[in-house]
């Protein structure tokens, strides 16, 4: 069950939500709207694993070198 990123594009919202099945419609938790984006997230498109050991952290969004180094 994973969890996807989205912008409604009503209102701008963006929102995480569990979903059960590629079915299941989405709608924006503050006006409701139905026509939403999915956002591409950054634990997608990081992809650290592969390259690196499984349990060795990779390099922190905010620029350090590892992740925790600032407090994320």
């Amino acid at each position: 069950m994973p969890i996807f990123e989205y912008r409604c594009r009503r209102c701008g919202a963006e929102f995480e939500q569990l979903v059960f099945s590629t079915e299941g419609a989405v709608a924006c938790p503050r006006c409701s709207g139905s026509q939403v984006d999915k956002l591409l997230s950054v634990f997608a498109v990081s992809g650290g694993g592969r390259e690196r050991g499984v349990n060795e952290p990779g390099p922190c969004p905010c620029g350090a070198p590892r992740r925790g180094m600032c407090g994320e």
